[in-house]
């Protein structure tokens, strides 16, 4: 490896109650991309947050260019070539991207007058962008017009224009299309060749392999070790990761033996959507995968059949019965149940707590003449914390400062109280470590095999393969066509999410 630009030595960092980093050690070549690894919690963000700044170690210390340096600020860590570009990206989404490249540092002309020297920053902007790969035109939209793709690389425009020796990058690929991962990518690999580093937090392990030269991996907030390029793998990282082999990541114990149609969906139109009509059934014990690509309709077609969005032509039945879905209630009331694309905004309440939000949708059944039996809620939130293994010290506990895959186990945790007869996963482990990933499918797997119909939306091709018991691809608003378990294959799904045959 080349001479390290930054070190790490046995830095500690200590919360209330909580050892985040537990002498933990890093070094990072020039040019060099390098993957943080682990489940959530092992301490990456707090490391990664420890090098740019936003916290100082309460041990060991951090060396840039050989030299030990002690950041009090993020604007000291980025005056020093340290730029961290966190997973929700800090823009001003209502000003210009020119105006975003230069806040707070905007090249003035003039004298005491202290113009703005828009020239200059046109100029120096346009460069910046074309690092990046955006036109220069591009400086006079507003950030809040561009999707999430070319967020992110207004971002790392804004960072080179600091002299940013060393990016961190926090999840950068969680809300972005394929497209706008590949072309991400591309932008990686140039800031590598122009002698850039680049930290790298991601639960895709597909694509630490694609474009990490190494993996430091952690666990529990300690070092669990290293791997150079040729060793990244699946295996080997889950390995580190979890501290144990996994004989199966994706449990299968049940089988789907067509079982009889609980939901069928019939010539579906919904307010908003296609003029083309969507007919699809679901069978008891089965996990019914939904892929496609982003904007393809399907998190809009569970939304109408949850009652999110009005439903305007076709029939939804269950277990033979006609259904009328006008709202969310009519669909929980008959035992159609949504874990959302989004479960931050639309699963939880995150500034209350654990216990609030098992509770939420379970009052009907928890209360008398609308008293809640303290007792009853009680047993309740303990039964769902231990058989989904929630790691929370109480059921009072703030849902929102949870991790991403205990947060995710809470929205199951809810809706499972209520006996689900369809269970409509949207995105199910997105931002989710592959620990957590394990124990969500390993659920789905019991679901299944105590009869729940499962319906998975999903954007992962390896938990597409991995738990599906057929396969339906969807299209421009349309289903382009259903494959058999024993049919499923990257190349044939894809060719149904393109518009082929």
């Amino acid at each position: 490896m080349s001479a390290p630009l930054l070190e790490a030595i046995g830095v500690r960092k200590q919360f209330p109650g909580v050892l985040a980093l537990d002498n933990v050690s890093c070094r990072l070549g020039r040019g060099e991309v390098l993957a943080v690894v682990g489940e959530n919690g092992a301490g990456k963000s707090t490391l990664m947050k420890v090098i740019a700044g936003v916290y100082q170690p309460d041990g060991g210390e951090v060396r840039l260019n050989g030299v030990p340096v002690w950041f009090p600020t993020p604007l000291a860590a980025m005056n020093a070539g340290v730029s961290l570009i966190h997973q929700e990206l800090n823009l001003a989404e209502n000003l210009s991207v020119l105006d975003n490249l230069f806040l707070g540092r905007e090249p003035t002309v003039g004298g005491p007058l202290k113009l703005l020297d828009r020239k200059s920053c046109t100029a120096v902007g346009g460069r910046l962008l074309e690092r990046v790969g955006l036109p220069a035109a591009y400086l006079f939209r507003t950030v809040g017009e561009l999707p999430p793709g070319q967020k992110q690389l207004v971002e790392i425009a804004r960072a080179l224009g600091l002299d940013a020796k060393l990016l961190i990058m926090d999840e950068p690929t969680s809300s972005l299309t394929q497209k706008e991962t590949d072309r991400l990518y591309e932008v990686i690999d140039a800031l590598k060749a122009a002698g850039v580093s680049v930290m790298y937090i991601s639960h895709r392990l597909a694509e630490i392999k694609r474009c990490c030269d190494r993996a430091v991996v952690l666990r529990d907030g300690k070092n669990a070790g290293e791997l150079a390029k040729a060793d990244i793998t699946h295996d080997n990282l889950v390995r580190l990761m979890v501290g144990r082999d996994l004989k199966s990541f994706f449990p299968r114990t049940h089988r789907a033996d067509g079982g009889k149609t609980v939901l069928s969906v019939r010539d579906l139109r919904y307010a908003g959507g296609p003029s083309h009509a969507v007919s699809f059934d679901l069978k008891a014990g089965e996990v019914l995968g939904m892929a496609g690509l982003v904007g393809a309709g399907r998190t809009e077609l569970s939304e109408a059949i949850f009652g999110l969005r009005p439903i305007v032509g076709g029939e939804v039945t269950l277990n033979g019965q006609p259904l009328r879905i006008r709202r969310p209630n009519d669909a929980v009331r008959a035992g159609i149940l949504l874990v959302p694309e989004d479960r931050r905004l639309n699963g939880l309440v995150l500034q209350e707590g654990v216990g609030f939000n098992l509770s939420l949708p379970n009052l009907s059944r928890l209360t008398t003449a609308a008293v809640v039996r303290p007792k009853d809620e009680a047993a309740m939130h303990a039964e769902s914390i231990r058989s989904l293994r929630v790691k929370t010290p109480t059921a009072a506990q703030t849902v929102g400062l949870l991790s991403g895959g205990n947060q995710q186990k809470v929205v199951f945790g809810k809706w499972l109280a209520r006996g689900p007869k369809v269970l409509v996963l949207d995105e199910p482990t997105r931002g989710v470590d592959v620990g957590a990933k394990t124990e969500i499918y390993t659920l789905i797997d019991e679901l299944a095999g105590r009869g729940v119909a499962v319906w998975m939306i999903t954007s992962d091709m390896e938990e597409l393969l991995g738990v599906s018991d057929r396969v339906v691809v969807m299209h421009e608003g349309r289903l382009a066509g259903e494959l058999p378990r024993e049919k499923v294959s990257e190349e044939a799904v894809m060719r149904l999410a393109t518009g082929g045959a």
